[in-house]
């Protein structure tokens, strides 16, 4: 089957960092993203290097197992790239970028991807994640260490396990082959995106914009809507069934400048140390998202770190609650402490018959807290009856005359009786 696809690329530094470090080729049958990583003077560098190494295999394929082959040995020479710039230039030890890529061939699409970066599809509604991503948490929810609601908060959830860079030798990448067909939208983009928006407001985009440029600028759009903490870009391909001439391909992000710096020339025969040997000190410190080496030994540590970390937050919100609990039951009590240093007058108010109509003194205050009554009978003028008081007297008693100690409360009872009296 004959397949034709229309493609849109487009990238943004975001709206924290100062520098954009992706990268994105959006050509004829091959589509990539690179997300860069190393600080401010690699990471845009690296990327830039992947794309220039995977451009040239934007062309046609006589199979799926040879484009597989040929993105694999591309992705290998984008590292060697990459180690090579590292060694004529050592302040940039410790860079490295993901890479997505795809190519589209007939009804096959070859899938090329190293890192967290991540190749979508999507097809009769459904959008379906086909990359794993290679960092510590999707190792843990793998594991069942955690769950993906957790990774998605995880302190680590930066971390990347493989990448393309001068520390590994050897990149393990995956590769893959699968189906497509006219009416499949593939999606690739940077996690400046899928860390930042939620899957389903991608499917809906995705789902609701005809053209892939107005597609990519409705997720970018959303990205920056949503605060946008990383660089971003996406590359968005319709696959077709209708030919039409074909464009200009499209490059953005770092790949489009001039590579600041250029590879070494490395005598191959010479086995290349790894680069934490020849650069143990690291003349900038890691980015948001680095590279750790995978490793038990790594993976065990972090896992134990972790738990630790765990612990702590435990210990420290219960002791949080406990002291914010004891606080506001100190506050309460100390409330209630200043409620019984307050007096009131007022009718008589209890089970005794015999003293319905008398004139009552109450400590305390008047409201109640819920259920629990803020105030009790100090004692019941016995000899003063509400109708011996005068009609303006009386109406102060019922609606209670508030006092600050017992001393005033006795003197409101004795202005009283000598009320009544006359």
């Amino acid at each position: 089957m004959a397949t034709h696809p229309r493609a849109h690329a487009i990238s943004d530094v975001g709206l924290t960092r100062s520098n954009n470090q992706d990268s994105g080729y959006a050509g004829h049958r091959l589509f990539v993203v690179a997300d860069g990583m190393g600080g401010h003077a690699g990471g845009d560098v690296a990327s830039a290097l992947a794309i220039r190494s995977l451009r040239e295999l934007d062309r046609e394929f006589d199979s799926p197992s040879e484009a597989e082959l040929a993105l694999r040995n591309g992705l290998v020479e984008a590292q060697e790239a990459i180690a090579d710039t590292v060694a004529g230039h050592p302040e940039l030890a410790g860079m490295g970028t993901t890479v997505s890529a795809v190519a589209l061939l007939g009804d096959t699409a070859v899938i090329a991807h190293i890192g967290d970066s991540r190749v979508y599809r999507f097809r009769g509604g459904v959008l379906e994640q086909m990359t794993n991503d290679h960092t510590f948490v999707q190792r843990l929810v793998e594991t069942g260490r955690i769950t993906a609601e957790e990774a998605a908060h995880h302190p680590r959830r930066s971390v990347l396990m493989r990448v393309l860079g001068d520390i590994d030798q050897t990149p393990e990448v995956d590769t893959e082959s699968v189906g497509t067909r006219p009416g499949d939208r593939w999606l690739i983009c940077s996690d400046g995106l899928s860390s930042c928006v939620a899957e389903s407001e991608i499917r809906r985009i995705l789902a609701a914009r005809h053209h892939p440029s107005t597609a990519a600028e409705a997720l970018l759009k959303e990205t920056l809507a949503n605060g946008a903490p990383d660089n971003v870009t996406i590359v968005v391909v319709d696959v077709r069934d209708e030919e039409e001439p074909p464009g200009e391909p499209i490059v953005v992000g770092s790949a489009t400048q001039p590579l600041k710096f250029s590879p070494a020339r490395v005598t191959r025969s010479q086995p290349r140390l790894p680069a934490l040997l020849r650069h143990p000190l690291r003349s900038t410190p890691l980015d948001d998202s680095h590279f750790e080496p995978e490793t038990d030994e790594f993976l065990d540590a972090l896992v134990t770190e972790d738990r630790r970390r765990l612990r702590r937050r435990r210990a420290t919100a219960i002791t949080l609650i406990v002291l914010a609990i004891l606080a506001v039951v100190a506050g309460l009590w100390l409330a209630y402490q200043w409620t019984q240093t307050r007096y009131f007058v007022g009718p008589y108010q209890g089970p005794v018959a015999a003293y319905e109509g008398k004139v009552a003194v109450f400590q305390g205050v008047q409201q109640d807290l819920g259920p629990i009554s803020l105030h009790s009978l100090a004692y019941v003028v016995d000899d003063l009856d509400l109708t011996d008081l005068p009609t303006y007297r009386r109406n102060q008693v019922e609606q209670t005359i508030s006092l600050d100690s017992l001393a005033e409360a006795d003197a409101t009872v004795k202005e009283l009786r000598d009320a009544a009296l006359h």
